[in-house]
């Protein structure tokens, strides 16, 4: 690091020294970590992303686990190695980041944080979505401009949800959750594809379908598609939600946008890259009543040029998991760091991983003590770790 960075340490003697690149929301996984014997670092650095030479810095000649963002590489995994590390963990679910076969190469377990992302990220998926159909934000900057001057019955028209077909590519936790709000919340049709058969979420909406045509409305229906092109042909809204891998880099490019009805909506919350984002800004450029909401960047922080000049392309800055539950008032944040923290420690003291990293409730109970378990470790079985048989 260039110049000197302000470190925020608890628990100066303690046993095991776990670094956290970033402060992370609320206290509980600093007391964790500093009850199973921990030092915690904290760099205050004010960097949104550390350089790989800032990390190493950090870990320097001892340290036994690390909570980080950023990319995580052969380098890194090398670092911690030789300074006696087990664990990194991300504050996040996905792992993209993260070059797991080095981490395999060096012993290094990678930790993420399941479970607790699926209605906050399905709840921004859905406000854009509506955001975006109702045309919201560009209303917004109209009357804020002082360019209203009485009602007109143009003015801002947008798509009414109400009997389309909303497309998921992706139909795992968060897709199926947010393709239950838009069925039952909007009464929308569903046509989804994924590699494995949804049927929870089939017998939701054949279920939702019978309610209301007990009730005299017309029933919503699903259909699984055998494509995904047949989803971007068929559906008004679509909502992306796979893995990114290999498969699924650039997965809606030029020529998918091109298939895509001209006033569809495209809603992305999942990763960035699944967008090919100039062809996006072209189509969006070409297209002015096709519309977008984007959470997730392809080289973020930074968006393609273009972008944000589009009227018709609402951005927010990756935000799906900025909520707090109003029964306990902690933020899904916190959970998230709660859990990357017992991911770290809970390998540094050589506990098991825990059987279900999607059932996270135990570890997030603050009225009692966590399992003796790591969350989830990504490359537990190529690790060879032991499983908890809670």
């Amino acid at each position: 690091m260039s110049k000197p960075v302000a470190i925020e340490v608890y628990n100066p003697n303690g046993k095991y020294r776990v670094v956290s690149t970033k402060p992370m929301p609320g206290t509980r996984w600093i007391n964790l970590l500093v009850d199973q014997g921990c030092r915690v670092e904290i760099c205050h650095l004010k960097k949104t992303i550390l350089s790989v030479e800032d990390i190493i810095d950090l870990i320097g000649n001892r340290c036994d686990g690390v909570i980080v963002d950023g990319r995580l590489g052969e380098t890194l995994f090398s670092a911690l190695s030789k300074a006696g590390g087990k664990a990194f963990s991300n504050m996040a679910v996905g792992y993209n980041n993260v070059d797991v076969e080095a981490a395999n190469k060096y012993g290094i377990a990678v930790g993420n944080t399941p479970g607790v992302l699926t209605e906050t990220t399905a709840e921004l998926a859905a406000s854009l979505s509506l955001a975006a159909a109702r045309r919201i934000v560009e209303a917004d900057g109209f009357m804020r401009a002082g360019l209203y001057e009485g009602w007109l019955p143009h003015l801002f028209v947008g798509n009414l949800l109400k009997g389309q077909t909303v497309g998921v590519i992706g139909a795992g936790r968060i897709g199926s959750a947010y393709a239950r709000m838009m069925v039952e919340g909007f009464k929308m049709n569903l046509i989804y594809f994924d590699l494995y058969q949804s049927t929870r979420l089939e017998k939701f909406v054949t279920a939702y379908g019978q309610f209301l045509k007990a009730n005299g409305e017309q029933p919503v229906t699903w259909k699984r598609a055998s494509s995904m092109e047949e989803v971007l042909r068929e559906a008004d809204l679509i909502s992306l939600h796979p893995v990114l891998d290999k498969t699924t880099y650039h997965l809606v490019n030029k020529e998918r946008l091109a298939m895509m009805k001209k006033e569809a909506i495209l809603v992305n919350c999942s990763r960035g890259p699944v967008i090919d984002e100039e062809a996006l800004v072209n189509h969006l450029r070409e297209n002015p009543m096709f519309r977008v909401g984007l959470d997730v960047f392809e080289e973020e922080p930074f968006m393609k040029p273009g972008l944000a000049d589009m009227k018709n392309a609402i951005v927010v800055p990756h935000i799906a998991s900025a909520s707090r539950f109003a029964q306990t008032q902690n933020w899904t944040r916190e959970g998230m760091a709660t859990l990357a923290a017992l991911n770290v420690v809970g390998r540094i003291k050589g506990y098991p991983i825990w059987s279900d990293p999607n059932r996270v409730d135990p570890f997030l109970n603050e009225n009692a003590s966590p399992p003796n378990a790591s969350p989830s470790i990504v490359n537990s079985k190529a690790l060879g770790l032991p499983v908890s048989k809670l």
